[in-house]
């Protein structure tokens, strides 16, 4: 069982990551990692701290000369902002004292950790609820997606919408009418989305997206979106209908429910396929070229709860950011009178980012799934398993039911 853990504050000295569970001899480079990261800190509408920060994950321990050796693997990204919080979030007891927070904004996770954890500041909380820890999922995650990459599974993303802009022309019409070109992937569907400063995949919709952005900027506002993660070349059979855990539809919707400020999964059709006839919903079942496929991809890729082989398609919705430079009110909680909300620096939209951290949840999700079926202590035994399985799988179905 694949697992990981991260570790550190917003503005603390960095982020950590500890990832274990996988095969010995995947060639995993830094390089590979910053890639990622850097994919996330892009998107028109960010922040002031995307201006100071520059993400680089330094890799501590669990390979040596580029490949995993099956321990741990320890990552740790630096705070480049923390020499100027060195006092505020200061492991031990300060000369001066600082400046104590007690005034929650709406939206964040402020009064709600301060009365869950009966802090006497907001600052502990902001703290380690803030997106930042995100940076050290995306580092963790891109070992799974360098994991799948050896057996032909790319995970891939685009933004949808943004502050309700969509596109004329929707391109999830082609994810579910399984009508994609042969040579489509996760990877080739990226390469269209990055080159977008919002991640679109229509000139237009940009223009218009940023046009929305740019008057939230002058409003002291923020923007949601939707996004769509597809993860393609999986093989049949991930996942199970037998135990809730088991289950891959509902383990990838936790694990983009678990990303801050999404309020909202779909698979395939999702909240669409409620308003259908079952006749419109349900992907007929053919055998072409001795594989099993289907005409339609309504189901996005997973029927009960197991995968089909199709690529697997997830969408997203991501709520407003939460800070506001026109702050909503609030109370103050040394005087439980009405204020202003307090401002925190903050991106006016991060719904470009959200996609990429979704893509490596996604990415986690499925490789542990994957090692949960075919195992292996070294990346030639998974391999050995995963063709064995592959080979013989139609094979296999053909000589039982000849049989019977």
């Amino acid at each position: 069982m694949i697992n990981f853990v991260t570790s550190g504050e917003s503005h603390g000295k960095g982020l950590i990551a500890v990832v274990s569970g996988f095969p010995a001899n995947l060639k995993i480079t830094e390089s590979e990692i910053n890639e990622q990261l850097k994919r996330r800190q892009a998107g028109y509408g960010r922040g002031l701290r995307m201006k100071i920060e520059s993400d680089t994950a330094e890799i501590f321990s669990g390979i040596r000369f580029n490949k995993s050796i099956g321990s741990p693997i320890s990552m740790l990204i630096r705070n480049k902002d923390w020499e100027n919080w060195t006092e505020k979030m200061s492991v031990g007891i300060t000369k001066d004292p600082v400046e104590i927070i007690s005034i929650p904004r709406p939206g964040h996770a402020d009064l709600v950790g301060t009365l869950k954890y009966d802090y006497d500041d907001i600052r502990n909380s902001i703290e380690r609820s803030s997106a930042r820890e995100t940076a050290a999922r995306v580092a963790a995650c891109t070992v799974a997606r360098i994991f799948l990459r050896e057996f032909g599974i790319e995970i891939g993303s685009y933004v949808e919408s943004i502050g309700g802009i969509y596109p004329k022309n929707n391109f999830s019409g082609s994810l579910f009418t399984n009508s994609l070109p042969k040579f489509f992937s996760g990877f080739e569907l990226n390469k269209l989305s990055d080159a977008s400063s919002v991640r679109v995949l229509d000139k237009e919709q940009e223009k218009k997206v940023i046009n929305r952005i740019k008057l939230a900027k002058k409003r002291g506002d923020s923007l949601g979106g939707t996004f769509f993660v597809v993860a393609t070349g999986l093989p049949v059979g991930l996942g199970s209908f037998s135990e809730i855990d088991s289950r891959l539809d509902s383990e990838l919707s936790k694990s983009i429910m678990s990303i801050q400020a999404v309020k909202g999964v779909e698979i395939g059709l999702g909240f669409q396929a409620a308003n259908s006839f079952g006749s419109d919903v349900h992907d007929e079942i053919i055998f072409k070229k001795d594989k099993f496929t289907r005409r339609t991809n309504n189901a996005g890729g997973i029927e009960g709860s197991i995968s089909t082989g199709l690529p697997v398609i997830i969408r997203g919705a991501m709520k407003p950011i939460s800070t506001l430079m026109t702050p909503l009110n609030t109370v103050d909680l040394t005087t439980m009178k009405k204020v202003e909300s307090r401002r925190e620096r903050s991106d006016f939209v991060a719904v470009p980012a959200c996609a990429v951290i979704a893509e490596s949840m996604v990415a986690w999700t499925i490789a542990k799934f994957f090692l949960l079926k075919f195992g292996g202590d070294s990346l030639a035994e998974t391999k050995d398993n995963y063709n064995n399985y592959s080979q013989k799988l139609v094979g296999r179905v053909k000589a039982k039911f000849r049989k019977s």
